[in-house]
């Protein structure tokens, strides 16, 4: 019983190998009755017909793998050579679609940006208050000589009566008077004035004339002024001018430096009922209330700094103007007399 199964298996294993060596053409097994020397040369040549069936089961596996890389590296070579791709390359943008377009709203947006930012800051330096020291810095160097030209720059609100206590001075002193005003207005009205339009605004909006053109008016009119004296010297009161700090800065670093600045206080109350009164004769198209109202305001705003400046520095002659014109007029000279001497 304990042999029978090693018996079976071992002819079923002979039967197995036959089959196989009729098959391969190899060597037949050995049967029972051989001997076992036999046996095993049969065992060693099946093996070696084993390993040449897998060596050829390779090679053919092999050859099969080569044809179909090559194909597969033949129909790459076919394809068009921007779809090719390379791993050791880096890979290509992707094409984009023709009918993308640039947008250029963000570049608008940066230049609106910048224009509003260099608009802003123009602005703010204009609306800033002038530096103190840019005289003492400027280069610049007066039209006028202080030895030859005395300056007196006359300020008040509207209605205070500058003109009137200039024209008695310059009856009684020899002052040259030279009003802003009336020469912005001739200005206005000559004939091929390029300033013309822009005096007519200011003046009818209560507004300030540009600095620039005022005082080149003021230099022209003093240096006719003095083209007709002997001794090339005057004296000038200046009327309605500076009306801001910068003016005042900029007329004494290219002109000439003011002397002493004479002042009319009087209240807005008195002087619109003057001005109301003027404008039913004048004719002027500031003499009425509107007008006359942006001028207080105005003057309030940017020649007040002025009289205060100077007032600092000591060169201002402060008169009431509230009183008649025969009033004011005795105050002015006995102040003059105590600021500028008996002879003035």
């Amino acid at each position: 019983m304990s042999t029978t199964p090693a018996v079976s298996a071992r002819q079923a294993w002979r039967q197995l190998m036959r089959a196989g060596a009729r098959v391969s053409g190899g060597p037949t097994l050995p049967t029972r009755q051989q001997p076992q020397h036999q046996l095993r040369q049969c065992q060693a040549a099946f093996a070696r017909q084993a390993s040449s069936l897998a060596a050829s089961t390779s090679r053919r596996a092999t050859a099969r793998f080569s044809s179909s890389s090559s194909s597969s590296s033949s129909s790459v070579l076919r394809q068009p050579l921007a779809r090719r791709t390379y791993s050791s390359g880096p890979k290509p943008p992707p094409r984009t679609s023709g009918n993308q377009q640039i947008k250029f709203w963000p570049f608008l947006i940066v230049i609106a940006m910048g224009s509003g930012g260099y608009m802003l800051l123009v602005s703010r330096r204009k609306d800033m208050p002038p530096n103190a020291d840019s005289k003492a810095g400027s280069d610049a160097t007066p039209a006028f000589s202080p030895d030859d030209v005395t300056v007196l720059f006359v300020l008040g609100g509207p209605g205070a009566g500058k003109g009137t206590q200039c024209a008695r001075l310059v009856r009684d002193y020899g002052f040259t008077h030279l009003s802003a005003g009336d020469l912005l207005r001739a200005e206005q009205e000559r004939p091929g004035s390029q300033y013309g339009q822009l005096i007519k605004d200011c003046i009818r909006n209560g507004e300030i004339v540009p600095m620039e053109v005022t005082i080149a008016l003021l230099e022209n009119a003093m240096r006719a002024t003095l083209d007709k004296t002997a001794d090339k010297k005057a004296r000038f009161l200046i009327d309605g001018f500076p009306r801001k700090m910068d003016q005042a800065l900029k007329f004494e670093e290219v002109v000439c430096p003011a002397k002493l600045v004479l002042f009319y206080d009087c209240p807005e109350a008195v002087m619109e009922g003057r001005l109301l009164e003027r404008g039913k004769t004048s004719g002027r198209a500031d003499d009425n209330a509107e007008s006359i109202r942006k001028r207080f305001r105005t003057f309030v705003e940017t020649s007040m700094p002025v009289v205060r400046h100077y007032e600092a520095e000591g060169r201002v002659v402060k008169v009431d103007a509230t009183p008649p014109p025969d009033h004011v007029y005795s105050d002015t000279r006995e102040k003059l007399r105590k600021a500028l001497g008996d002879k003035f």
